[in-house]
Parts: structure tokens; C-alpha cells; sequence
């Protein structure tokens, strides 16, 4: 705002409300205050005085007609990627050394700018991933880049190695589906595979992102949990099993509300930061936050390279593959996978809870074949979600393992079928949402087998008692067991371990969303006012 005041009184008028149109007409205001000053000032000047103005993340491009055959890359914040690729057919594929090759060689090449690898993935698979304040200048063909410090005045030149991205285009396409949402839903037996190959080994669990810090770990006073939206959610359903099977307390954050309340972080502490994209914003402020703090900073992320994988201590990759759609699917059930495997490792050196841990890798090894079981279940979802396309609200009752189901459940619906729809704590219901129950209100509660299951018997009794109109999700043959009036529809799922169940339940309530969204006309892929990375807070 001080920015815009400022320009406004210079004489520039705005066109919109948005903070992104103030910053080339500072670049503008930059250039005519210095050509008058000065007389020449090179480009790079311009970009540096306006990243010295700026506060927060950007990732921004410049191209000005003042400088021709001239192109300016730099960020803070957020991703700005930088692809390589060279056109004489003679490169084979081989990655560039670094950057200075790519202007030795002689040879012509194509270069791409992205927030996202899976941009650039059918043109290339060379790519640098900037750092905060790095600036790429490219002119004339020859490709620089160099770093902005506030306190200097001239940037220094940096040399940075480029990467070869590990994926394939087929990832980004749709193949048979209609959407990637319907696409990514599928695709969970092989990501899920994906994000276990190689980590079990032999009834153990092997994270080599962990190994050097699990001893470290264990001596914790207690773990910290932070994420936002699904990303929360999944770390939700995991700190059931990371309490049980490490024996440290663990906390949840919303990253948000951490950092308005600055919360205490301790140096004993080990903090736990969830992302799909690594790159959301609020997420990486908690990590500054708890860097700051001293805590042990763990990252659970599915974009290598991304900041997130960057700046923590240690962590792990989810190997989920690239995610698309905006509404987040396979990413959730990869990500409580990936905590399950790294309780596991922590817990690894406590006799008492090796039964238990044997029983959970066993787990582990079925659930993609109970995964693909459960995906039989689309036709059914499909029936469902026609019955509620005319439905105002829609409740979820879970509780246990299952809290985070209900919770992760809702959030999908409300995303992409724009229906308002509320995850509950079933010990809640009389505490105020049981007012709401009658015969047109639809309710989901997730019943399948675990500790929880007769008070969740007792659940479905009293909603039932009130009339209350019943979808109940349940373990395979337990439907008269939570149902004998045969009064309420019931979804059965495979059962599996306890701790494991919540990667199974989600998933009828994926499709769930998915087919209302498309009954109901809406954007599957984009729902309105939604990005799949926030990287703005």
C-alpha cells in the first residue's frame, strides 16, 4: 500500500486493486528516476532496486522494450524454475555440468521459466531451481546469474549445477480419465507403491532422509505437527500412531494460526512441517519460525527441490508422483504413509511395540491391493452422490483414527462440489451439531472396526433415533452390526490395521466428491478461488 500511495502521487494511475500491478510500474518509475539521474542504467539495476522495495514472496519475470534481447528472472518465496533444453538433437539427454555450459558450447537452446516442474516436463528435464534472491539475466543469448544482497551495492555472480527432473510426461496427462482429480484418485495403489518402494525392507523400515537424526528425534520433549488444510489433515490421522509407536507427545498446528499466536517452539523440540508443494507460504513462515526457535526442523514433502525439502534439517519425500488437480488425493494417502514409515523408524528401537509395528508393515505391504479394492466402490459413489446433488449441507461424524477422515472428507466436498459441508467429532455430537440432525440433513459417519467402534455404534443409534438420514461407512460384513434396521445406506470398505484404515475410508468419500462436483457442473480440476499452491498468506 505505502508503495502504491507513493506511485499514485507521482502520477501513475492503477488499474485494478492488485499488489502485482504496482511492481512494473515501480520497475518504470525506477527507470525514469535513474536514466534522469544517471543517464544509462542497465536492467539489472532496475530489477535490484525494485527487489530492494519489495516485501514478501514474488517469483517475477521483466521484459522491457527499453532493453530488447534482454529477460530477467528473480523470486523470493516462492518457485521459479529454470528449464534447459538443447536443440541440436546431439544432447541425448545428458544434463548441463552447470550454467555456464550453457552459453560455452556454442550450441542453441531453449529456455523455459515455471512455478512448477511438471510445466516443463515435456520440454525438458534439465532445470535449476532458484534460491531466494537469485537473479537469472539472460541477454543476447548468454545466460548469468547472479545474487542480490540489500546491504551491497553491486550483486555478486554465483555458478549453480543444474538438475535432471525424474519424471515422465505421461504423469501430466489424463490418458482415459475425463479430469486429473478422477485420474489422481486412481493412480493411489501405484502411488502409494511408489511412495513405499524401497523403505520396507526385510519388517524394517529404511528412510535414509532420517537416519542421521532419528536418535535425535527420540530424545524430543515433543513432537510438532504443522500444515495447512489437507496437508493438516493428513498429519492429523498420523499422530495417533507416531504418539503410540514413539512414545513422545505430539502437538497440531495450524501454520496460520502458530504464527499469529507465536506459539512457544523449543530448542527440545522436534517440529514436523507437511506439504504437498513444499512452497506454501504459510508453512515456510512456521519453518523460519521454528528455525529461529532452534527446534529440529523435519520436512514431509512430494517436490524434490522445492523449499520446503530445502531449508528443513532432514525429512522425507512422499514419491507420490505429480498432482494436478487443485483438490489434493493421492498426496493426502502418500503422506500418511510416509509418517507411518517414519513412526516406524522412530519407534524401531522399543521391544514393547514390536508386535505392533510388525502388524503395521504387514499393513503397509497389502494396502495398495486394498486400495485398489476399495476403488471398486466408483459406481456405487457415483449412485450416491446423484441422491445428494440437491442436498444444501452434508456433516461427516468420525472419531479415533478416523477424526481426521471426517475432517479430510468434508474439506473435499466443500472444495470442488461448492456444497458446505462440516467434519465432526463424533464425541461432539451432543455438544450442539445433534440439534441439526433430521430426515433431510445427510450424514456420513465413518463406523469401521477399531477401538472406537461400539461408541460409534451408539452414534448411529442416536442419529437414528432422531430420524436423522444416515450414510454409514463400515468394514466389510459389518453392516447389520451398524445398522440392523437396515434403515441407512451403508458403504463397506476392506479392513486393515487400525492406524492404516484412514488411507482406505478416504478415498469412497474422494470419489464421493468428485462425482457430486461433476453432477453438479462445477470445475473439477479448478474450483473457483482456489490455487493449488498458496503461496500467499
Amino acid at each position: 500500500m505505502v508503495l502504491k500511495e507513493s506511485l499514485t502521487r507521482h502520477g501513475f494511475t492503477f488499474e485494478s486493486d492488485t499488489d502485482t500491478e504496482v511492481i512494473p510500474k515501480l520497475a518504470k518509475f525506477v527507470f525514469d528516476q535513474s536514466h534522469d539521474e544517471e543517464g544509462d542504467v542497465t536492467f539489472s539495476q532496475v530489477v535490484m532496486e525494485v527487489m530492494r522495495q519489495l516485501e514478501g514472496a514474488y517469483a517475477l519475470i521483466f521484459k522491457s522494450p527499453h532493453y530488447p534481447n534482454e529477460l530477467i528472472a528473480c523470486k523470493r518465496g516462492s518457485t521459479l524454475i529454470l528449464g534447459v533444453n538443447e536443440l541440436s538433437g546431439q544432447h541425448n539427454g545428458k544434463p548441463f555440468p552447470d550454467v555456464k555450459a550453457l552459453t560455452t558450447n556454442g550450441k542453441p537452446k531453449e529456455l523455459f521459466f515455471s512455478s512448477d516442474l511438471c510445466a516443463i516436463v515435456e520440454h525438458t528435464k534439465n532445470y535449476l531451481a532458484l534460491e531466494d534472491n537469485e537473479i537469472v539475466h539472460i541477454k543476447d543469448g548468454s545466460v548469468s546469474i547472479l545474487k542480490f544482497d540489500h546491504h551491497k551495492e553491486k550483486p555478486a555472480s554465483v555458478q549453480r549445477a543444474l538438475s535432471v527432473l525424474e519424471m515422465e510426461v505421461e504423469q501430466i496427462k489424463k490418458g482415459s480419465y475425463d479430469h486429473f482429480m478422477q485420474k489422481e484418485i486412481h493412480e493411489q495403489p501405484h502411488s502409494l507403491t511408489t511412495t513405499m518402494r524401497g523403505r520396507l525392507k526385510d519388517g524394517e523400515v529404511l528412510l535414509g532422509g532420517l537416519k542421521e537424526h532419528l536418535k535425535t528425534i527420540r530424545r524430543s520433549r515433543r513432537m510438532v505437527f504443522i500444515g495447512c488444510g489437507t496437508s493438516y489433515n493428513a498429519a492429523l490421522a498420523a499422530r495417533p500412531f507416531v504418539e503410540e509407536l514413539t512414545g513422545i507427545p505430539v502437538t497440531m498446528e495450524v501454520a496460520s494460526d502458530l504464527l499469529d499466536r507465536q506459539g512457544p517452539i523449543y530448542r527440545e523440540d522436534t517440529a514436523v512441517f507437511v506439504s504437498q508443494s513444499g512452497e506454501t507460504a504459510d508453512t515456510l513462515l512456521a519453518l523460519d519460525y521454528a528455525l529461529e526457535n532452534g527446534a529440529l526442523c523435519v520436512g514431509i514433502t512430494n517436490t524434490v527441490g522445492s523449499t520446503l525439502s530445502r531449508r528443513t534439517h532432514c525429512g522425507v519425500h512422499i514419491n507420490a508422483g505429480c498432482e494436478i488437480g487443485v483438490a489434493s488425493t493421492k498426496a493426502y494417502t502418500s503422506q500418511i504413509v510416509a509418517m507411518a514409515m517414519m513412526a516406524l523408524a522412530i519407534g524401531s528401537d522399543q521391544i514393547s511395540t514390536q508386535a505392533r509395528r510388525e502388524a503395521i508393515i504387514s499393513g503397509l505391504s497389502s494396502l495398495p491391493s486394498n486400495v485398489r479394492e476399495v476403488l471398486k466402490l466408483d459406481v456405487e459413489m457415483k449412485e450416491l452422490a446423484s441422491s445428494l446433488i440437491d442436498s444444501e449441507s452434508l456433516l461427516v461424524f468420525g472419531r479415533g483414527y478416523n477424526y481426521a477422515t471426517a475432517l479430510e472428507g468434508a474439506l473435499k466436498v466443500k472444495e470442488v462440489a461448492l456444497m458446505h459441508s462440516e467434519g465432526m467429532l463424533a464425541g461432539e455430537m451432543k455438544h450442539g451439531p445433534l440439534a441439526l440432525v433430521d430426515e433431510n440433513l445427510p450424514i456420513i459417519v465413518i463406523a469401521t472396526r477399531d477401538a472406537c467402534f461400539s461408541k460409534q455404534q451408539s452414534v448411529i443409534q442416536q442419529l437414528l433415533s432422531r430420524k436423522g438420514r444416515l450414510i454409514v461407512m463400515c468394514s466389510k460384513g459389518d453392516a447389520s452390526a451398524v445398522c440392523p434396521s437396515g434403515s441407512c445406506r451403508v458403504i463397506e470398505v476392506p479392513g486393515v490395521a487400525d492406524c492404516l484404515q484412514p488411507v482406505v475410508n478416504i478415498i469412497p468419500l474422494q470419489l464421493l466428491a468428485y462425482h457430486l462436483t461433476v453432477l453438479r457442473g462445477f470445475d473439477v480440476d479448478q474450483p473457483r478461488n482456489l490455487a493449488k499452491s498458496v503461496t500467499t498468506q
